[in-house]
């Protein structure tokens, strides 16, 4: 029994060495990794490009493994910092605990701009005080740190400060930097030839198969003779590109050609599929649930007509539409004829409408013009009271001024729209008025990401009464992106127990956007308004809440919880919050 005993305790002890030979030989093949030890502003870009940072080390760094490593990170940290002005470095290693191996970087001084010479040849060389311009906007001067990226954008920088405007085919054809690593100076010098100077010559075009070359020739390309621009010909390219009719365009000019003075204008198009088919699903707080269907047709009647026709249903409107839009004139007029049938029932006012026009539009840059002559019949049958019917053939103009920073998501900046319109008597029109309107929205940026939206609007119809006044040329109010926390066209005249347009109109808003990082932010506002038909009756309606906006592609998308102290109701409403 003892010495059964002692052969257990003799396994265990023998156990028990070899487990803790086990560790110890674990131990010594415990395996570290290459680190790096640099000033914090360099650490990252060398971590990056490093290649052996934090790899195993373990035992397979021996003194001449270490020596190996140490030669490669030299030349690798060399060519690395040289790119930061650091062309003196200084790289050592040393052991870390557990096993690991420390690549030690000491950058040296950085090197500065000491010198800079700026040669120019070609046609702009007599052009002193664009070259003074281009010397003046030298983007590394003396005393700047020298850095591989910045001198390369200095000298692409200089090279478009020629190439962009008149001198096409300008190009370095010298440059060097001269690096005293003992004194850590750069000496810099940039030759540079403009050529010859280019103006615009006719117009090549490539790709045309269903549309005439004279569809181009509407959109404004550069004139023969006009002096070239790069600027120029991205204008043309954009308009050409923002029509239905192409796929794909490239504007350029050959700027090895023989005759820099009269450069041809080279223009690429890939024609797009004329016709298309779309369709849609939606939904507002103002008119409910939205189905629709479109037809496009770019190559209408075997021209450049552009047909756009649809056909959309809502639970409060339903409309059918069609119009064509001609090519722009010469001065760059856009011109366009339609036809509308529209059924309505909002605000216990139902409406049915049909609608024919001619409209021009004249853009200019921030500002647009509109002139239109349209005919219309509408019936009108409000719940509660008599259906009517009203004819009316009106002229109307419209002028809208666009001034802010982003169409479609607007932080500083106002917008302002004026509209004039009427009708006769004498010339198929039930009732003889004029209407005039404003709209105006100021954007207010506070602190870094925030805004303030302050609107106005308001309105007037001069007309003996309402009666034969179509509801287009009369005024309702309420809902998103109006008088928030009413009902959708809900605030204007009682007739039985509808809500029928009257001919006063004025609403005024506040509203404070909180926009937090990313695409999410959060409003709080106060908006007031009515229309009338009595100015001695008129009282503003109050409304205010609170809500989310999210920045879609389209434009800050708004969701108001409103409360409405007439109504004494609280409303969800939304819409897409664009400036109009």
């Amino acid at each position: 029994m003892a010495r059964s005993r002692c052969l257990a305790a003799g396994r265990r002890l023998a156990g028990l060495v070899v487990f803790a030979a086990l560790l110890s030989s674990g131990a010594a093949s415990a395996v570290g990794v290459v680190s790096l030890e640099a000033p914090s502003g360099l650490q990252p870009l060398l971590e990056k490009h490093l290649g052996f940072i934090g790899e195993k080390s373990g035992d397979e760094l021996d003194e001449g493994g270490r020596v190996a490593l140490l030669r490669r990170a030299r030349k690798e940290v060399a060519d690395i910092l040289a790119t930061e002005g650091h062309f003196k470095p200084s790289v050592e290693g040393r052991e870390t605990p557990g096993g690991g191996f420390a690549v030690v970087v000491d950058p040296g001084p950085r090197t500065t701009i000491a010198d800079v010479e700026l040669h120019f040849s070609g046609a702009a060389s007599g052009a002193a005080e664009r070259l003074d311009a281009l010397r003046a906007a030298w983007a590394l001067p003396v005393g700047q740190p020298f850095r591989q990226a910045d001198w390369d954008a200095a000298k692409q920088q200089l090279l478009d400060g020629l190439s962009l405007r008149d001198y096409a085919a300008a190009a370095i054809t010298a440059s060097e930097a001269l690096i005293d690593p003992e004194s850590a100076s750069a000496r810099l010098r940039v030759d540079i030839d403009s050529g010859r100077a280019f103006r615009f010559g006719s117009i090549e075009v490539t790709g045309l198969a269903d549309y005439d070359r004279s569809l181009l020739e509407r959109y404004q390309p550069p004139e023969p003779g006009e002096p070239y621009s790069q600027e120029r010909l991205l204008r043309y390219q954009t308009a050409l590109q923002n029509t239905p009719y192409f796929a794909s365009v490239v504007v350029d000019i050959d700027r090895s050609t023989a005759t820099p003075e009269a450069a041809p204008v080279q223009v690429l198009v890939t024609e797009a599929k004329p016709r298309r088919v779309g369709f849609g699903v939606g939904v507002s707080s103002n008119t409910g649930y939205r189905f629709e269907t479109s037809y496009r047709d770019a190559h209408f009647l075997d021209k450049a007509y552009n047909l756009v026709s649809g056909l959309r249903i809502e639970q409060r409107r339903q409309l059918a539409y069609a119009d064509v839009f001609l090519p722009p004139t010469q001065a760059g007029y856009l011109d366009s004829v339609g036809a509308l049938v529209e059924h309505t029932h909002i605000a216990g006012l139902q409406t049915r409408r049909q609608s024919f026009g001619v409209v021009r539009t004249i853009p200019r840059g921030n500002i647009e013009n509109r002139f239109a002559i349209n005919y219309q019949r509408e019936m009108l049958a409000p719940d509660d009271s008599l259906g009517t019917r009203r004819n009316a053939l009106t002229a109307n103009w419209s002028w809208t001024g666009r001034f802010v920073d982003n169409i479609l998501d607007p932080r500083d900046g106002q917008v302002l729209n004026l509209q004039l319109g009427g009708a006769s008597q004498a010339v198929l029109s039930d009732r003889n008025f004029v209407r005039v309107y404003g709209r105006y929205q100021l954007f207010w940026p506070v602190m870094r990401r925030d805004v303030l939206i302050l609107r106005a609007e308001g309105g007037i119809t001069l007309a003996e009464s309402r009666d034969g006044v179509p509801q287009d040329f009369l005024f309702r109010t309420g809902g998103a992106q109006t008088v928030r926390g009413y009902a959708y066209q809900s605030l204007g005249v009682k007739d039985g127990s509808a809500t029928v347009g009257g001919r006063y109109l004025a609403v005024t808003s506040a509203e404070y956007v909180h926009w937090y990082e990313g695409n999410w932010g959060v409003a709080a506002f106060v908006d007031a308004g009515n229309a009338n038909d009595e100015r001695q009756l008129f009282k503003m309606n109050l409304g205010y809440g609170v809500g989310p906006r999210w920045k879609s592609p389209a434009g800050p998308i708004a969701v108001d919880l409103a409360y409405g102290q007439r109504d004494h109701r609280l409303r969800l409403q939304f819409a897409v919050a664009i400036a109009f």
